[in-house]
C-alpha cells in the first residue's frame, strides 16, 4: 500500500509565548487531501481548527483555505487566517506584506506583522460586513452558562446573533459572571433546537468591559469546544457591534480571552463605518510550536 505523507506545522495564535493563546494545525500544502481525510485529520488533532492550504481559484489570489473544526468545515474564522497567515508568509518572500485568502465566506484581507526580519503575526480583515440575527432574553441564555438573567447586562443590547462570516450569540455580562460562567451542554442543546434562527449552531460568546477593554469567553460545546482560548471570528462582530451602539465612525478595542483556561490571549481587533456596513479586523501575535508529517493512506 502506498502511503502518502503531507506536512503540517502547529502554530499558537494571539500569543507572543508558547503555549497560551489558540492551538491551530496547518497543512501549508494540501493539494490531493481529500475532503473526508481533512475532516479525519482535523478529529485527530483535536483542535478548535485545522486549516489546509489549497491554490486559488483566483490566481491573483494567495490561496484557498479550507478550515475544518472537529466535525465540520467552517465558511470562515480568525485564528486560523491569522495562524495560516503567519505560517505562509514565515516561509515565503520577505517583501510580500499583503495576502489574500478564499474562504466560503469570502476573502479575507491579510496584512503580516513584521518586526525587523521576522514574521510576528497578522491581522485580518473579516469578509462580510456585520450582521445581526436572532435576538432572546437574558432569561433563556444565562442558563447555558450556569448564570441568572441578572448577570447579563441588557441595556445595550440583547443577546443576539452577530456575525461577519461566521455566526455566533452574543451577550455582555458583569465580569463576575464571565469568571462564573460554566457551560451546560444540555441546556446548549435545548435552546437550539427550540430556535431556527440558530440554523443548527450555537456557539456563546460572552464579553465584559474591564480595565479599559473586553474580557471575553466562548463556550462551542455542541461541535466538542468546551472553551476557546481565543475566538477571531467572534472578536470581530463585537467590534462591530460595539461600534454601531456607539454611533462613532472607527474605534479599536483590546480583547482578553483564555485567561481562565491558562491560555492568556491578546486580540487586536477594529471596526469601521463603510457603505455596505460596518467592517471589521482583527489581529495578533503568533508563535510557532510543531512541525512534522502525517501519513495517508
Amino acid at each position: 500500500m502506498t502511503m502518502t505523507r503531507v506536512r503540517f506545522e502547529t502554530v499558537d495564535v494571539f500569543t507572543k509565548r508558547r503555549f497560551g493563546g489558540n492551538q491551530l494545525a496547518v497543512f501549508p500544502d494540501a493539494t490531493g487531501i481529500s475532503d473526508d481525510d481533512m475532516q479525519r485529520l482535523a478529529a485527530e488533532f483535536n483542535l478548535s481548527e485545522t486549516t489546509f492550504v489549497l491554490p486559488p481559484a483566483d490566481t491573483s489570489h494567495t490561496a484557498r483555505v479550507r478550515i475544518f473544526n472537529r466535525s465540520h468545515e467552517m465558511p470562515f474564522a480568525g485564528h486560523p487566517m491569522v495562524g495560516t497567515a503567519f505560517v505562509l508568509a514565515s516561509s515565503g518572500p520577505a517583501d510580500v506584506n499583503t495576502l489574500t485568502f478564499e474562504v466560503p465566506a469570502g476573502l479575507v484581507a491579510v496584512e503580516v506583522n513584521r518586526r525587523d526580519d521576522a514574521v510576528t503575526g497578522a491581522t485580518i480583515e473579516a469578509p462580510q460586513p456585520l450582521s445581526l440575527g436572532l435576538e432572546l432574553t437574558a432569561s433563556v441564555i444565562a442558563p447555558c452558562v450556569a448564570l441568572t438573567a441578572d448577570d447579563l447586562i441588557v441595556s445595550n443590547h440583547a443577546p443576539v446573533v452577530v456575525s461577519t462570516g461566521n455566526t455566533y450569540m452574543a451577550a455582555e455580562v458583569t465580569p463576575d459572571a464571565l469568571d462564573r460562567a460554566v457551560p451546560d451542554i444540555n441546556m446548549f442543546r435545548q435552546v437550539r433546537e427550540a430556535h431556527a434562527g440558530f440554523n443548527g449552531r450555537f456557539s456563546l460568546y460572552l464579553y465584559a468591559h474591564r480595565d479599559g477593554g473586553i474580557s471575553s469567553r466562548m463556550f462551542a460545546p455542541l461541535v466538542g469546544t468546551y472553551e476557546d482560548p481565543a475566538t477571531g471570528s467572534a472578536a470581530t462582530p463585537i467590534a462591530a457591534l460595539l461600534l454601531k451602539l456607539s454611533g462613532k465612525e472607527r474605534h479599536s478595542i483590546e480583547i482578553h480571552q483564555g485567561v481562565k483556561m491558562g491560555r492568556p490571549s491578546a486580540l487586536h481587533a477594529s471596526a469601521w463605518q463603510t457603505p455596505d456596513g460596518i467592517r471589521a479586523s482583527v489581529g495578533g501575535s503568533c508563535v510557532p510550536v510543531l512541525s512534522g508529517e502525517a501519513t495517508l493512506d
